[in-house]
């Protein structure tokens, strides 16, 4: 079987997170010589536009524009001390082309414009930084936070509350029932993709569960067995994708309108149009980048 992590978007990054550094040792000073930063001008990314292009950028790159803004240390990439920084949104377009660009982490991640590598560093980056810009006040008191912990940490002055970022699990699922998957469309897909079911796992729940309620609510199929498949990491903001195969013990279909615009089962041959190209209602399937081609691609192939 194909490896996974060769198959799908923002699951390698080579970092070192280096969790002890950031609570037990200095950590080095952004501009220090050698420093990789990874930098974001709101929700966009600012790369280097060099053959190949790179988001990991110098200090002297942007030196002037990190003063007093928030900066992360995600950890080691080599040996190599790799930070995490944010500058206002106005800052894209202030940035000087064509030595560098702007674009927005799925367009880096659809067209492939850096090394896998980089696109985790950039995931984690993303999620962390996210976090920050909505978690600047305590949940407990209501008072200002500050970053601490190399900036993998809140605490707030006035309560001594801990806050830590967070990441929010999602069950994806290819439900399988003979030669057929389900597959669904949600109101908001691009043009005529369709794709695997998902849904946020809720407090207190298995991930198998979470995989039978969630295809149950939006579909009204019944599911046996599940087993995990693999996950990634998905930066809008922070998820996890847990990727599993499950057995439906049902066909019938009652689509929930608030979930999904249309569902149904579709045999290998179908799918196989699909991922072609060329189905005859133009019904197509999701991108390489996505564990759910993964998922959609491994029915396909026979290997479930």
């Amino acid at each position: 079987m194909t490896d996974v992590f060769d198959r799908l978007g923002f699951v390698k990054s080579g970092l070192v997170r280096h969790s002890a550094e950031r609570e037990h040792v200095a950590i080095p000073p952004i501009d220090a010589p050698g420093t990789g930063i990874l930098l974001f001008a709101g929700d966009r990314v600012i790369l280097r536009a060099s053959d190949p292009p790179t988001a990991l950028l110098a200090p002297e790159d942007f030196a002037p524009a990190l003063q007093g803004g928030l900066t992360v240390f995600l950890g080691r990439v080599d040996g190599r001390p790799v930070f995490a920084a944010a500058l206002p949104e106005q800052a894209a377009e202030e940035v000087a082309e064509p030595a560098f660009r702007v674009s927005d982490l799925r367009g880096i991640a659809a067209e492939g414009a850096v090394a896998a590598e980089e696109l985790g560093l950039l995931a984690t980056a993303k999620s962390v930084l996210a976090w920050h810009g909505r978690n600047g006040f305590c949940a407990n008191c209501g008072s200002p936070t500050e970053v601490k912990a190399g900036g993998f940490r809140r605490e707030c002055p006035s309560c001594s509350m801990y806050h830590f970022p967070r990441t929010d699990p999602v069950v994806i699922m290819l439900v399988h029932r003979g030669d057929a998957c389900l597959v669904g469309r949600g109101p908001h897909f691009p043009g005529t993709m369709y794709s695997c079911l998902a849904g946020f796992v809720e407090p207190g729940e298995t991930i198998e569960d979470a995989v039978r309620r969630e295809t149950f609510e939006e579909t009204g199929v019944v599911v046996g067995q599940v087993r995990y498949r693999a996950s990634q990491p998905w930066p809008f903001p922070s998820s996890l994708m847990i990727g599993c195969i499950a057995e439906a013990t049902s066909e019938a279909i009652t689509i929930d309108p608030l979930e999904l615009a249309d569902a149904r089962w579709v045999t290998r041959a179908e799918l196989r149009t699909m991922f072609d190209g060329n189905h005859p209602e133009d019904i197509t399937a999701p991108k390489p980048l996505a564990i759910a081609h993964l998922l959609l691609r491994d029915f396909l192939d026979g290997q479930i």
